[in-house]
């Protein structure tokens, strides 16, 4: 009998992430604003899924770790929160050129949402505190 495995989404979206900004290229991502779970500001919402910039100068404190994406972003002006379930991340391409890869939906069991992150902070934590390694982008 074969061990279930988890899903191979978080995984291609660092990837794909860094793939994108080592050519040079802006990460967006599409996200399905309709998922229990999503916090993302609901006036840019068209159609059921918003595309977010996700670049380093676009977001603070952008983490991507097994089950959710969580950044601090600027939206009309406004600094926000953006969480975001892995589960409804839709995709992932470069704003220039479209290269990238969208993903079927896929529900997944929701875990316990990640505590904000205070920017304020130093911005270290310890790694005791995380049980899996997660990718953090550090300014």
């Amino acid at each position: 009998m074969s061990t279930p495995m988890t899903s191979s989404r978080p995984y291609l979206v660092r990837a794909l992430y860094e793939w994108i900004l080592d050519n040079g290229c802006t990460p967006h991502v599409v996200v399905d604003a309709l998922i229990d779970g999503v916090e993302v500001p609901q006036e840019h919402v068209k159609d059921g899924q918003i595309v977010l910039n996700v670049s380093p100068v676009a977001v603070q404190d952008l983490i991507i770790d097994d089950h959710y994406v969580s950044f601090n972003g600027r939206f009309a002006g406004v600094s926000r929160r953006v969480l975001v379930p892995i589960g409804a991340m839709l995709g992932i391409y470069a704003r220039e050129n479209g290269e990238g890869m969208m993903f079927k939906a896929e529900i997944l069991p929701e875990p316990e949402p990640p505590a904000p992150t205070d920017s304020s902070a130093s911005g270290t934590q310890s790694s005791s505190s995380q049980k899996k390694p997660a990718l953090r982008l550090v300014k």
